[in-house]
């Protein structure tokens, strides 16, 4: 597992847990906008943002990982990721910073109520654990 622990991730927040992806999934970070709701879509589909032309969908971590929705901040941002050729906002309490872990652990069974399917790893770091996303596995749910 060496050369994954080389790998350069961004850190974020959602609720009181740490979350990371690996920096090359991610297309680009911006601050919350207008989401237009989409009909009968799962409940952590916000709906899709006009991003330079491109309609882009919106997914809620906190729906997605069953925490309560809470009013957007001055730190909330959508993290739009390239998921399978297609862009992905993922919509985040706060982005933290770009990162490396000196040490990556593999994925227990269930990390905070969700499936450990989710994880490529925890990251330990200062004393913090840090879950990191496998987006496959977490966009492709149900």
């Amino acid at each position: 597992m060496a050369t994954v622990q080389q790998d350069q991730y961004i850190e974020m927040t959602v609720g009181l847990e740490a979350y990371a992806v690996r920096i090359e999934e991610i297309h680009e970070i911006i601050k919350m906008q207008t989401i237009t709701e989409i009909p009968h879509c799962k409940p952590y589909v916000k709906g899709v943002i006009n991003l330079r032309g491109k309609v882009v969908p919106v997914v809620s971590f906190r729906n997605l990982f069953g925490l309560p929705e809470q009013q957007d901040t001055k730190t909330t941002r959508i993290v739009v990721v390239k998921h399978r050729e297609e862009s992905v906002g993922i919509i985040v309490d706060q982005v933290n910073k770009v990162t490396t872990f000196p040490d990556i652990q593999p994925p227990p069974d269930h990390v905070g109520g969700v499936s450990g399917a989710y994880f490529l790893g925890i990251g330990l770091r200062e004393n913090r654990l840090v879950g990191i996303l496998k987006l496959d596995e977490v966009l492709l749910r149900d």
